[in-house]
């Protein structure tokens, strides 16, 4: 299944309580329970004004459909297409 990266403007996203942080996380998590085991969150990184989101799902308009249901911003979408580490150097 396709992997995404999704960077969602939010400023002050860096100065967002643990609180926050929880509640934001919670209400994703029950936007995917509504989508089905199709859209899987993996991982977020929260950056001073943005947050890079990366999920699985089966395309862009299911991404999308997320972040209107939970109200999240998805400022740019982008599949990923390969994956690089130091060890694709050797």
């Amino acid at each position: 299944m396709p992997k995404f990266v999704i960077e969602r403007v939010i400023p002050g996203a860096g100065s967002l309580s643990a609180d926050d942080l929880r509640a934001v996380s919670q209400k994703s998590c029950g936007v995917l329970r509504r989508l089905g085991p199709q859209v899987q969150w993996v991982q977020s990184y929260v950056t001073d004004n943005k947050v890079y989101c990366v999920y699985i799902a089966p395309d862009e308009a299911a991404v999308r459909e997320h972040a209107a249901l939970g109200g999240f911003p998805a400022d740019s979408v982008a599949e990923v297409r390969r994956v690089i580490d130091p060890t694709t150097a050797e």
